[in-house]
């Protein structure tokens, strides 16, 4: 499926869209993360959570459940917060 890689993880994948695989949310991560080592810890923290900065949606709805079920006609879109003032 489709994956748009947001400008800040873009010195993993080299890219703004991939091609990855997997069932659930947490098994496309998985699969960027095999592809491009380092990926998933950028966006998912150590209690195995989407980080506070990072917005991940599947066919424009926001998506916060790595269980979530996808299908290979998905797209998934991956944006992170900017913060400051």
């Amino acid at each position: 499926m489709k994956v748009l890689i947001p400008g800040a993880l873009r010195s993993y994948t080299e890219k703004g869209e991939v091609e990855a695989n997997g069932a659930t949310l947490g098994a496309v991560l998985a699969e960027l993360d095999r592809l491009y080592p380092g990926i998933r810890f950028r966006m998912i923290d150590e209690q195995d959570q989407i980080r506070r900065h990072i917005r991940i949606f599947v066919n424009g709805e926001q998506v916060r459940d790595l269980s979530q079920p996808l299908n290979a006609t998905d797209e998934v879109v991956i944006v992170q917060a900017l913060s400051g003032g």
